[in-house]
């Protein structure tokens, strides 16, 4: 349910923060329509529809009111109990839960930010720009702001609606294939991934059943691969591929 299903905040309140984000301006001279109902309410984020003045469709993402602090209290409580459990647990010393909860709120932090957000996005986009794998909304980066992003609204079948998939007749091989392309090629081509494709995360585009194509929304959290890593990871593969298992332990 943190994926798309979590209790949304009130509409006033998300029409507060949009106004606060503009200052002076007003809403009428950029918006035609906001949606008072949120598409999608996930744990850090809100996503509501919205019409611009020229008729275009987007989608405003607006940050969680005082997630900032909530977020800070969570991540105390998690560094207490990770140095407990180094400290205790047979284990600790070896899986180094402290490490863990310092990767963690890292990417919590930077996922507050939605201009970095948009910067990964146009990234993405650039990437498969010349690609039929995979669909990445283009950013309005004249109205998005640090914490509120203005993207073109995408149509899609959610990834986990596998009935729908069927009932529109989709080529299911042929989208599992394709979403074995896209990880290999921003794996092994561009060292630059998406790194948070769960299903609230992924749609796909029917227009085309037997080629169908993904869509791919929130960039929150993405991830980088060195030429090292790149290495260390084609060769587990391989091993892997090659039932070699002791290469990859």
């Amino acid at each position: 349910k943190l994926q798309d299903q979590v209790n949304p905040f009130p509409n006033e309140q998300a029409l507060a923060l949009i106004q606060h984000a503009y200052g002076d301006q007003d809403l009428d001279s950029i918006f035609s329509h906001i949606e008072e109902q949120p598409l999608a309410s996930a744990s850090i984020a809100q996503v509501h529809a919205a019409t611009l003045i020229d008729g275009s469709d987007v989608i405003l993402k607006i940050v969680r009111p005082n997630i900032k602090q909530r977020i800070r209290a969570d991540v105390e409580l998690l560094h207490t109990i990770a140095s407990l459990a180094e400290h205790y647990w047979s284990e600790g010393k070896r899986l180094r839960p402290k490490e863990v909860v310092r990767e963690l709120e890292k990417n919590l932090y930077d996922e507050l930010d939605m201009m970095r957000e948009a910067s990964s996005a146009s990234q993405l986009r650039r990437n498969f720009e010349d690609a039929h794998l995979l669909y990445v909304p283009e950013i309005n980066w004249s109205l998005t702001k640090t914490n509120l992003l203005v993207q073109e609204r995408i149509y899609g079948i959610p990834i986990g609606d596998i009935e729908q998939l069927k009932q529109q007749n989709i080529n299911l091989e042929k989208l599992a294939e394709t979403g074995v392309e896209i990880f290999f090629t921003q794996a092994f081509k561009h060292g630059f991934f998406h790194a948070d494709m769960h299903p609230g995360n992924i749609m796909v585009d029917a227009t085309d059943a037997e080629n169908p194509r993904y869509i791919a929304v929130d960039f929150g959290i993405m991830g980088t691969l060195s030429p090292n890593d790149q290495r260390y990871l084609a060769d587990n593969f391989l091993a892997f591929f090659n039932h070699d298992y002791r290469r990859v332990a």
